[in-house]
């Protein structure tokens, strides 16, 4: 299990960055030198930790630690964060950024659905900066709901594009904030893309990838179906599972470059693996389950020491090293 001290850690790492404006990276369309402010104006809450999605799921990391650990040291600068930070005014601002002419595709999908996951965390601890957040959750779920049946086929990545993680965070939010249209677009896209996949080769990982097409599709499903509607389909997808094939699905992998921002990606990759294996192993033989489970502690071992040490991984990492070991324990 989490230790109240493991967890500690993690909310310093994210508190130590979330207000920290550079180095920033923006994916900016410019209409004109009018747009060219700096990141705490165009976003006056999600403007630290790199980008505008890592910041986000770094206030989702720290919302979960409140609930999981509320007597905590540190839920006290949580909160505090919280209430700089989660104010009617600021959220108006991020809304407004999102209905600027040229901004409509700005994160998507991937900082759209963790916007969507900080809500959910929000809103199931009952904390009172959920009702604050609503408006931007709202414009984005209605965001997404409208973008997935344009979606002609689903987007593969190993990265921030990736179709199938998306819906994973999201249909989080739809549930527990009871968006019904929005489950009921992700069950209807998630079965039209990945229903009629079997037998994947698992040609991955790519040397930028910090997610797993192929996992992240099956950890979806498992979400969405019934366990033995789940389990048939599974078996058809990864049919030699059991034998440990595809190897290099169940292989943890290194990064050669930890300063390099897209090199720094494979840490991520193992331990979103290690939250999608130990998730995927549940219901399963006991050979393929602990096949899974061994997989995905080896994948842990490789990635958990690196979760401080240079910026371009300290500033996410922690994020999904949680989903990892929230999954362990």
């Amino acid at each position: 299990m989490l230790t109240a001290a493991e967890l500690a850690a993690l909310a310093r790492i994210a508190l130590g960055h979330v207000e920290r404006e550079y180095p920033h990276i923006e994916p900016l369309r410019l209409q004109s030198t009018a747009d060219l402010l700096p990141p705490s104006q165009l976003h006056p809450i999600f403007y630290g930790s790199y980008d505008w999605h890592s910041c986000v799921h770094s206030y989702w990391l720290l919302a979960r630690i409140r609930r999981l650990q509320p007597a905590l040291p540190e839920v006290a600068q949580i909160d505090a964060l919280f209430d700089r930070h989660l104010t009617p005014a600021k959220v108006a601002q991020e809304c407004a950024f999102f209905q600027r002419q040229g901004n409509g595709s700005f994160e998507r999908p991937y900082g759209w659905a963790w916007l969507l996951k900080l809500q959910a965390e929000l809103s199931v601890a009952g904390l009172p900066w959920a009702s604050t957040l609503q408006p931007l959750a709202r414009e984005l779920a209605s965001r997404l709901c409208a973008y997935l049946p344009r979606l002609s086929a689903p987007i593969r990545s190993g990265a921030h594009t990736n179709t199938a993680f998306a819906l994973l965070l999201a249909v989080d939010y739809a549930e527990v904030c009871d968006d019904r249209a929005l489950l009921t677009q992700i069950h209807a896209s998630a079965a039209e893309f990945y229903l009629p996949d079997q037998a994947c080769q698992a040609w991955e990982p790519g040397g930028e990838d910090f997610l797993s097409p192929a996992l992240q599709e099956a950890a979806l499903l498992q979400r969405l179906l019934p366990a033995a509607d789940f389990n048939h389909w599974f078996t058809g997808f990864l049919p030699k599972l059991a034998q440990g094939e595809p190897a290099n699905l169940l292989t943890p992998v290194h990064s050669r470059d930890r300063s390099d921002g897209k090199l720094a990606h494979l840490d991520g990759l193992n331990l979103s693996r290690a939250w999608c294996l130990q998730a995927l192993s549940a219901g399963q033989p006991d050979a393929t389950a602990a096949r899974l489970m061994a997989s995905a502690e080896a994948h842990l071992q490789v990635s958990l020491p690196h979760l401080r040490g240079d910026y371009m991984g300290e500033h996410w990492l922690a994020t999904f090293a949680l989903l990892a070991l929230s999954a362990r324990g």
